[in-house]
């Protein structure tokens, strides 16, 4: 692979090891941590039952994937020190109102949203990809799109929502949708445009500012770099690295065709929200949308159109990243098979049932079984 640098930003939801349900103990848990990589940090999230871990800026997968492990390592271990459990997740399995954390951005995200700040605690796999400039990012923005919906359904790891499986592989992807302008990017062709919608979205009242663009790939605020905000967060270390390679693959490849002047063609909104919606519902496992014929495809056929597209890209790391992609198990997947098992998840229902002091979801076991197996992999070692 190129030398590209990149990282990741991953978010984790904090419960309760008796009950299963979020906890607020996000303030706790970063406190404790200790011995993080080389220019990683973890920070607080939006609710207080959150937190994120960044890497520092990498240049291998096997350094991206070995940061991943550390960081994880330190946030179960500073978790258990408080008496809580970290679970790699999309949206939470099972319900719990927790507060928003403190500081004055947060309070004027939930009073701009309102409602749907609600039990809001989506987790998402955020990868950060260096490009030269801003100009070039924007070029670079305009040849992801077509490819964003793949990279959802690669990542679904949300199936259940309050105790029930909601038939979705990404529950979080579809709260999101109701965030204005959230999904893939208009055509941009400049960064003049692209201030410019932004600016227009601040002015006109629907984002609180220039840094909280809800498309699925931006400028960083931050950071040099392109910012791909698609994925789930992934259950496991290896999930996190399939979606940063196969995103600086994409990058990559965005950046070989600017170089020999290739414009990134423009794709129908309407099919690329379609195909987003079926990316949220089945992953790479029942049907998809093909964004540019704009007809209905397996899902599985587009994983493979992606592998090809960044063949090159990918190099010495195709063969490991084309088996994980293809036949690696799905977050969602994982879930759904701890939960219609159940064994797991018997006795922590009946805790759900007290903690709530009320009736408890009818698929709250298999909910609770999930939350059981995505604690056992969250740092499970990766290939």
């Amino acid at each position: 692979m190129t030398g590209t640098t990149f990282g990741v930003e991953e978010e984790y939801l904090l419960v309760s090891p008796e009950t299963s349900l979020p906890t607020a103990s996000a303030p706790e848990v970063l406190a404790a941590v200790r011995d993080l990589p080389p220019g990683a940090m973890a920070q607080p999230e939006l609710l207080s039952s959150q937190v994120e871990f960044a890497t520092g800026v990498c240049r291998t997968a096997p350094e991206l994937r070995e940061q991943l492990r550390a960081g994880r390592s330190a946030v179960a271990d500073a978790a258990g020190r408080v008496g809580v459990l970290p679970v790699a997740v999309g949206n939470p399995p099972l319900p719990g109102r927790v507060p928003v954390t403190r500081g004055s951005r947060y309070r004027e995200i939930t009073s701009l949203y309102q409602g749907l700040m609600t039990d809001y605690q989506c987790c998402g796999c955020h990868v950060h990809v260096g490009v030269p400039d801003r100009a070039t990012g924007v070029a670079v923005l305009d040849h992801l799109r077509p490819w964003l919906p793949t990279l959802l359904a690669l990542s679904v790891n949300s199936p259940f929502d309050r105790g029930e499986d909601t038939g979705y592989g990404s529950w979080r992807a579809v709260r999101q949708s109701s965030f204005p302008g959230w999904g893939v990017p208009p055509l941009l062709r400049t960064v003049e445009r692209h201030d410019r919608l932004v600016e227009a979205a601040v002015d006109t009242g629907v984002l609180v500012d220039p840094t909280m663009t809800f498309w699925l790939a931006r400028l960083s605020p931050k950071y040099p770099t392109v910012e791909v905000r698609a994925a789930d967060t992934a259950a496991t270390v290896d999930g996190a690295v399939l979606q940063a390679v196969l995103t600086r693959a994409l990058v990559d490849t965005a950046l070989a065709a600017l170089e020999r002047g290739e414009e990134a063609p423009d794709h129908e909104p309407a099919v690329l929200t379609a195909a987003l919606w079926s990316a949220a519902r089945h992953g790479t496992a029942g049907q998809g949308v093909d964004p540019t014929t704009g007809r209905a495809v397996r899902a599985e056929d587009l994983a493979r159109a992606l592998l090809a597209h960044v063949r090159p890209a990918l190099d010495a790391d195709a063969g490991w990243v084309a088996d994980l992609a293809l036949r690696g198990r799905s977050g969602a997947a994982l879930q759904r098979a701890a939960g219609d098992d159940g064994a797991a998840g018997v006795e922590v229902a009946a805790r759900v049932a007290g903690a709530a002091g009320a009736k408890v979801p009818t698929g709250a076991m298999g909910a609770a079984g999930a939350v059981s197996a995505l604690a056992e992999v969250f740092t499970a070692p990766g290939s």
